[in-house]
């Protein structure tokens, strides 16, 4: 039985058998396993689950403050040489790598001289975040240029908004650029740019609140394989792992309940923003892990398929529109549609909306919005890109069949590949 399940391994990885591997090659069978486990850097033995993030070829890696900063904000130099030796293993085996990185704030603390509560996330702070941001983000991008080089890799800054997100082509852009830098063998660096963002109490729309997040959008939206999201805890907890009998959870599911404790000093994140942040990766197709990023071997561990930290296993994926309109927070407006079209649009990937599907209206929006789907109840399910704007519908709707003529009201109002629905949001 041993053999047979070795066989359907090495085939489901398009190798030859082990018993075909040593009549070619005269070696054992065991130590031809061996060599098969640790090649390229995925270890093929892993537990099912674990074998497809093993086998990733694009991932992302996210380090927070309490990763890359000590506790009065000076860089943590060892471990942010550990992290760097480590990306570049994964880059020596092939892999295209693009890291997220928070700590600019905090080293940005330091260098100022200002005091944890100065740049706690409130709107009285927004201005002192912002100095310390633009103080510390030009020491951490440094200090990785430099070690980087150091082992002869090349890096790249990539700064990133709220508004980078808000509008589909310029997403389309970013996370082309961020895919093409990857592919030339560059380490894109990502942060949030905090410099102008400040705090996240304005009235700009919100698309991401902290990096676990931004990482989570970054890492479905260039289509990658795996994503580490790196904390000060071993992975996620039934309950805050300091509490007496709290148990790690190896692979995440709905049916867990996890009770959640206080989230760092200086960052924005809690084991509550990684699990939403995961959760939204697995969803646009990516497996996640969330691990301690106190020892920078696990990033090794992660991507070779070891029982590390939580998984978070992925989801089909979406279209590239579907994942980026299941990231919006906020729209301009919705639309009621019938029941027939409900049914109808959760039941085929290949289905659409006409102007005759729409019962209500409500909000201003124009043509090539993002808007948000009612069914017939009032109960969201889902968004879409409307090819017409709230006006216009509204115009048709006061209009009957023999008015305006059947043609028009077949015309399309959301088109297969444009809309994320689910009957569970």
């Amino acid at each position: 039985p041993r053999k047979r399940v070795a066989a359907r391994v090495a085939a489901s990885h398009g190798m030859r058998s082990s018993t075909s591997l040593m009549r070619a090659t005269g070696r054992p069978a065991r130590a031809l396993s061996r060599q098969m486990s640790t090649r390229n850097g995925k270890d093929l033995n892993a537990p099912v689950p674990r074998q497809t993030i093993a086998c990733a070829n694009r991932v992302v890696i996210k380090v927070g403050t309490a990763v890359v900063a000590k506790g009065d904000g000076r860089l943590a130099l060892a471990r942010m040489g550990g992290l760097v030796e480590e990306i570049t293993q994964l880059k020596r085996n092939g892999k295209e790598v693009m890291l997220v990185s928070s700590g600019a704030i905090g080293v940005g603390r330091w260098r100022t001289g200002m005091k944890k509560d100065d740049v706690r996330d409130t709107p009285e702070n927004s201005i002192d975040r912002q100095v310390c941001a633009a103080t510390g983000q030009e020491v951490l991008m440094s200090t990785y240029d430099m070690m980087f080089q150091r082992l002869g890799m090349k890096c790249a800054q990539v700064l990133i908004t709220q508004n980078d997100f808000v509008n589909q082509n310029r997403f389309f852009a970013l996370t082309d650029t961020i895919s093409r830098i990857a592919k030339l063998g560059i380490i894109p660096i990502i942060n949030e740019n905090d410099v102008v963002t400040g705090s996240h109490f304005g009235d700009s729309p919100q698309v991401f609140k902290d990096n676990d997040t931004l990482a989570a959008l970054l890492a479905s939206g260039t289509d990658c394989d795996g994503l580490a999201l790196l904390t000060d805890v071993e992975g996620v907890f039934d309950k805050p792992p300091d509490q007496q009998g709290a148990q790690r959870i190896p692979i995440f599911s709905d049916k867990h309940e996890v009770e959640i404790g206080n989230a760092s000093g200086m960052g924005r994140g809690g084991m509550s923003s990684k699990i939403a942040a995961a959760c939204l990766a697995a969803n646009g197709g990516v497996n996640t892990v969330v691990a301690s990023g106190y020892n920078v071997r696990n990033i090794k561990g992660v991507f070779q398929g070891e029982d590390i930290g939580t998984l978070f296993e992925a989801k089909d994926r979406p279209t590239k529109s579907q994942r980026w309109l299941s990231f919006f927070m906020e729209t301009s407006g919705h639309v009621t549609i019938s029941q027939a079209a409900q049914h109808r649009l959760l039941g085929s990937p290949d289905a659409k909306l006409t102007l005759d599907d729409v019962i209500n209206v409500d909000g201003h929006f124009e043509a090539l919005e993002p808007v948000r789907l009612l069914d017939h109840t009032g109960q969201e399910f889902g968004m879409g890109v409307t090819h017409f704007g709230a006006e216009d519908i509204n115009t048709n709707l006061a209009k009957d069949e023999s008015t305006l003529g059947a043609d028009l009201h077949q015309l399309d109002l959301m088109k297969a590949g444009e809309m994320y629905v689910d009957e569970k949001i």
